[in-house]
């Protein structure tokens, strides 16, 4: 499953800078979120995979670290999906402005010749 989950952020990091690099803002922005995606499952894996375990530590004088999930990661990714989708909305407001000043959506604000 860890092969799968890295392959997967690994995949969605390079399309999302292949992306981020093309001369359209469409493109550009559609690379932000692949990159965001990946690191938001960057940070939800360091909190461990584990199924079926409880997000809290259970009550008790000693308990197994594997015997619970951590919250941090979780928070912390819930967090960067809200910050992620305002910063997305203010892309495309910028975008769309800077096409209706400029006439094209090139990121420059020119086409090649």
């Amino acid at each position: 499953m860890e092969f799968v989950l890295s392959c997967a952020i690994g995949i969605l990091a390079a399309s999302g800078i292949w992306l981020m690099m093309r001369p359209r803002t469409f493109q550009v922005i559609v690379g932000l979120c692949l990159v965001s995606y990946a690191v938001n499952l960057f940070i939800f894996s360091t909190g461990r995979l584990t199924m079926g375990a409880p997000p809290i530590m259970p009550k008790g004088w000693f308990v197994n670290p594997a015997a619970y999930a951590d919250p941090l990661p979780q928070a912390l990714v819930l967090t960067a999906i809200v910050i992620s989708f305002a910063t997305t909305a203010l892309f495309l407001v910028v975008m769309l402005a800077a096409r209706g000043f400029t006439g094209t959506d090139h990121v420059d604000g020119k086409e090649r010749d």
